[in-house]
C-alpha cells in the first residue's frame, strides 16, 4: 500500500530562502529513491516563510530508507528544521 506525508512548515521570512534552497535540494535527491514516487514542495500564498510538502512513496519501508538517508539528517534535520517556528507532519496511507 503506498504511503504519504504530508508536511507543513513555517519559518521566519528571514529563512525562507534558505529553507526553499534545502527544501528543492531535499526534492532532487528524494525523486531519485527507488520507493519514491512523488516529492512535492509548494510555498504557501500569502503567507511567507510557509511550505507545504506532499510525498509519496510505495510502502511505509521507502519512507524509512528516505530518512535514514544522509541527506535527510543534513538538509532536514540539521539545516530546515532547526530554522521552523512551526511543523506538522501527517502519515496517511493512499487509499
Amino acid at each position: 500500500m503506498a504511503f504519504a506525508v504530508i508536511a507543513h512548515y513555517r519559518c521566519d521570512p528571514a529563512d525562507e530562502g534558505t529553507v526553499r534552497t534545502a527544501l528543492l535540494s531535499m526534492r532532487e535527491h528524494t525523486l531519485n529513491e527507488p520507493g519514491n514516487q512523488g516529492y512535492e514542495v509548494h510555498a504557501e500564498v500569502d503567507r511567507p516563510g510557509a511550505f507545504v510538502l506532499y510525498e509519496r512513496y510505495a510502502d511505509r519501508a521507502g519512507f524509512d530508507a528516505h530518512a535514514g538517508a544522509g541527506y535527510f539528517d543534513e538538509l532536514i534535520v540539521r539545516t530546515v528544521r532547526p530554522l521552523l517556528t512551526e511543523r506538522s507532519v501527517t502519515f496517511a496511507d493512499v487509499l
